[in-house]
């Protein structure tokens, strides 16, 4: 069954349809800065409980909090995350080349504040490998651990207190930008790491941690290579001194692996018949540490081990700020990916689970977890793929399961953490290892990536070429660059055609993809998919010429014949002159243009898919009018929306075309130019 839709209506032009339907003139915009500004500025009761819940979002949600329905979920799952962030934090400290106690502080810290200040119900927070790396080879740089480090206990507290105090810096910066994004609302600027940049990097960053942890695996001894191809300098140290390799230590690591993996694949494969997942993690450390204690490993085989972990809560200290200027460059890129990955994990748990996060309050949330960790020598956070997982598959409904995850860490901080002394550094690198699952296996996305956009597939590969050879930083950097690169491409390569109408309807198609559409009659009808901004004026002043065939030297030659004609018409024709633009161009006697078998007597723009005109594009658009007036042909618009409309106007192009020629619809303009060439209108309907 077909069914039909007839339309009677007047013709519309932009400024007669804006007379019927539009609204009212606004007020000028400093005017409606002013009342807005005066609006938010107002003090009241209301305002400040309103504005106190938007920024502490807690106040927000706990109140309406179900505590028969979501405590037992919450406290289940933010347990279970906690017992997960024991060994990640020591782990992921090894990888900040900072001391493991370091990583329980920022496992507790940034949980607690996050939960007051963020939206992300499903979101866990604390130590992140990828970040953690980066902020390790920031801490490398600037204080370098020597090979053979001979030094009393003394030297070596002050060394680590400076490799602490660097990444405290870190975290301090990074936060004060987070702040500062906040304030100025760039909250947005985390698009730019679009989804094939953010799996690419971690993938490609799991390959540099995994590198990095070889050494401590094999029991070796060890410079961290940090700049440009420091994953091959790695490995090549690495196969250099494989010979050293400390075969206990290669034991340890290879049972751990084992017990890992299997453990993960179980948990992965089960995880709806788990209720919680089998915490392999934390049952590993304290099995190790035992095993370690009771063979003194540390002394009969030389293992490397944790060592002393203080209990209790660290003092306030201020970081190093004066090494500022220094790691500024690698804070903002470190910024950048900490902020884009929390922001997306986020809003997949949001989407997931029908609510929303706000980008700009996320930027509040993680910079005052930053700036206020950073002063308990915290090295830089933010969520994590791993836990952030877990805290949702083990059934965690809102943000106070960080209270329970928290609750965890500050038993290990007051009382257990002393324990772990005997603690093999292997054992942690195999965890930091294993933790990367996710991320190695991202490469399954690049089959569908294939189908779907070739473009994006580039830019996931060449993003992770550029982490991988080059470095972290400067691959982030190349691949965010080289994705812009294909969207500014994109938009200046944009497709220029030709439309033509469906018979006995009001639909308007491309021809070279509908060749049953024909042209109108007389009526040359572009469209362009995409802005006219400088970046593809030359490319769209082209296309318009070759699709209308008005080459310079053929406008010459049809200047001098439409004259040449003119000249000969002038005692028989009189020309109807509007604003000074001769309107002769429908004449019976018009030979002036022709393209094939068809003369073209007006030219119809389709600015339906035009999302924006600068100043460049709109002098492009009087050129074309000039041009088109020189062989006598006139310019009609169709579908501007307001901005490009008003772009054109203020470019003064209603000094070279008549305003009435700017139509609502293609079919409104179509119609108006058949009747045209018939009798003059004042007023006509269209019958569709």
């Amino acid at each position: 069954m077909t069914a039909s839709v007839a339309v009677y209506r007047n013709i519309y032009t932009e400024d007669r349809f804006k007379q019927t339907y539009g609204t009212e003139d606004r007020a000028p915009g400093s005017l409606l800065l002013w009342k807005r500004l005066a609006q938010k500025c107002r003090c009241s009761r209301r305002a400040f409980l309103h504005l106190l819940s938007e920024r502490v979002p807690i106040f927000n949600w706990l109140p309406r909090y179900r505590l028969r329905k979501w405590l037992l979920g919450d406290t289940i799952a933010g347990l279970t995350v906690g017992i997960l962030h024991i060994p990640q934090g020591m782990a992921f400290a090894l990888l900040t080349s900072v001391a493991p106690i370091f990583g329980l502080y920022t496992s507790f810290f940034p949980v607690i504040l996050y939960m007051l200040f963020g939206t992300g119900r499903h979101v866990s927070t604390g130590t992140f490998a990828v970040v953690s790396l980066m902020t390790g080879s920031v801490v490398e740089q600037l204080v370098p651990a020597p090979l053979q480090f001979n030094a009393s206990s003394l030297e070596a507290a002050a060394m680590e207190a400076q490799r602490i105090g660097v990444a405290s810096a870190v975290a301090l910066l990074s936060g004060i930008m987070m702040l500062c994004m906040f304030v100025l609302q760039l909250g947005f600027l985390s698009t730019y790491l679009s989804e094939p940049i953010v799996k690419a990097f971690t993938s490609a960053a799991a390959f540099h941690v995994t590198m990095s942890q070889l050494q401590s695996m094999l029991g070796l001894r060890l410079a961290r290579h940090t700049g440009n191809f420091a994953l091959f300098k790695t490995l090549a140290s690495v196969m250099e001194n494989l010979p050293q390799t400390n075969m206990a230590e290669l034991l340890i690591s290879l049972v751990c692996l084992a017990i890992l993996v299997l453990v993960k694949e179980i948990n992965t494969r089960y995880r709806k018949r788990l209720r919680t997942p089998i915490p392999v993690e934390i049952l590993t450390v304290i099995i190790a540490t035992g095993v370690a204690y009771a063979l003194s490993l540390d002394s009969t085989c030389d293992v490397q081990i944790v060592g002393h972990i203080p209990a209790g809560f660290p003092s306030p200290q201020m970081p190093a700020i004066h090494t500022f200027p220094d790691i500024a460059g690698d804070t903002v890129a470190i910024t950048f990916v900490g902020y884009a990955v929390s922001v997306s994990l986020a809003m997949i748990y949001a989407d997931k689970h029908a609510y929303s996060i706000h980008p700009n309050q996320e930027l509040l949330a993680h910079g005052i977890s930053n700036t206020v960790s950073s002063l308990f020598t915290c090295f830089p956070s933010s969520a994590t793929l791993a836990t952030t997982n877990i805290l949702e598959s083990s059934g965690g409904f809102t943000q106070l399961s960080g209270l329970f995850t928290s609750l965890v860490v500050l038993v290990v901080l007051l009382l257990i953490g002393p324990l772990f002394y005997f603690l093999p550094k292997a054992v942690l690198a195999c965890i930091n290892v294993t933790s990367l699952r996710q991320m190695f296996l991202q490469f399954q996305d690049l089959p569908g990536l294939w189908r779907v956009s070739r473009i994006d597939f580039m830019v996931w590969v060449v993003t992770w070429l550029s982490v991988v050879v080059l470095n972290v930083d400067l691959g982030l950097a190349i691949g965010v660059v080289f994705s812009m690169m294909t969207v500014i491409c994109r938009t200046q390569r944009a497709g220029c055609s030709v439309l033509g109408q469906a018979s006995n309807t009001e639909i308007y198609r491309p021809m070279q993809n509908h060749s049953k559409c024909s042209e109108v009659a007389g009526v040359k009808i572009l469209t362009y998919n995409g802005p006219i901004y400088y970046g593809n004026r030359s490319f769209f002043k082209e296309e318009v010429s070759r699709l209308l065939g008005l080459t310079p030297e053929r406008i010459r030659s049809l200047e001098k014949r439409r004259k040449a004609l003119e000249k000969r018409q002038r005692d028989t024709t009189v020309s109807t002159v509007e604003r000074g633009v001769a309107n002769a161009s429908f004449s019976s006697d018009n030979e002036l243009l022709k393209s094939a078998e068809k003369e073209v007597q007006a030219v119809l723009m389709d600015c339906s898919s035009v999302i924006f005109v600068d100043v460049a594009g709109a002098r492009l658009f009087i050129q074309m009018c000039i041009d088109c007036q020189k062989v006598g042909v006139c310019i009609y618009l169709a579908n501007c929306n307001e901005s490009v409309l008003k772009i054109l106007t203020s470019s003064g192009l209603m000094n070279y075309m008549n305003p009435q020629h700017i139509f609502v619809t293609v079919h409104d303009a179509v119609v108006y130019i058949q009747h045209l060439k018939e009798k003059p209108l004042d007023t006509t309907t269209v019958w569709v």
